[in-house]
This record gives structure tokens, C-alpha cells and sequence, in this order.
């Protein structure tokens, strides 16, 4: 299966420590700026289903709103639980100030 780039905004709207929540299909992403790096991850908590874009980001970590889980959002990796399955990495594709993901 092929991969292919979607567009999921611009460099200059998503401010550094905030997150843009994008819906390609019926799947939602998170776009994150970290240190204006930017990563893509499923925006469902892998604890239970909640949108973690109602939660808050700090440094690489986005904190799921309803039971506190935290996740790396450059590994997606849970950090802190009730998580223990990790969320989806999407590779971030930058071409000039427009941002894609690779999915």
C-alpha cells in the first residue's frame, strides 16, 4: 500500500507548545509544535477513546483530559498512566511553510 502526503496546515498556524487537530477520513490526527518541530499522532487516548486534543501539551508530552495518561508525541510513547498502549506516529513532511503528513 502506497503512502501519500496530506495537507494538514501551515508552518506559521500552529504556534510553538500547541497542537491542530486535522481529520483525514475517519481518522483524527494531532499535529504538534515542539521546540518548532512538528509531529503527527492519533488524537485518540489509547486508554479510552477521548479526543486528546481536549487536553493540554507540555514540552513533548500531550495529556489526555480524562484520566491524565501523557504521551511522547515524537514516539508516542505513553509516559505516564493509565495509558500503556502507544498512540500512532505519522511522519511530518514540511514543503515551505505548508505541512503534510505521511500516511
Amino acid at each position: 500500500m502506497s503512502k501519500k502526503l496530506i495537507e494538514a496546515g501551515n508552518t506559521k498556524e500552529i504556534k510553538l507548545g500547541k497542537m491542530k487537530r486535522i481529520e483525514i477520513g475517519n481518522k483524527a490526527i494531532l499535529i504538534c509544535n515542539v521546540n518548532d518541530q512538528f509531529y503527527a499522532v492519533d488524537d485518540m487516548c489509547t486508554h479510552e477513546d477521548s479526543s486528546l486534543y481536549l487536553g493540554c501539551i507540555k514540552g513533548d508530552l500531550v495529556q489526555c483530559s480524562l484520566h491524565g495518561a501523557k504521551f511522547s508525541v515524537i514516539t508516542g510513547e505513553p509516559k505516564e498512566e493509565p495509558a500503556e498502549v502507544p498512540l500512532q506516529t505519522y511522519p511530518i513532511v514540511i514543503k515551505g511553510e505548508t505541512i503534510f503528513v505521511e500516511i
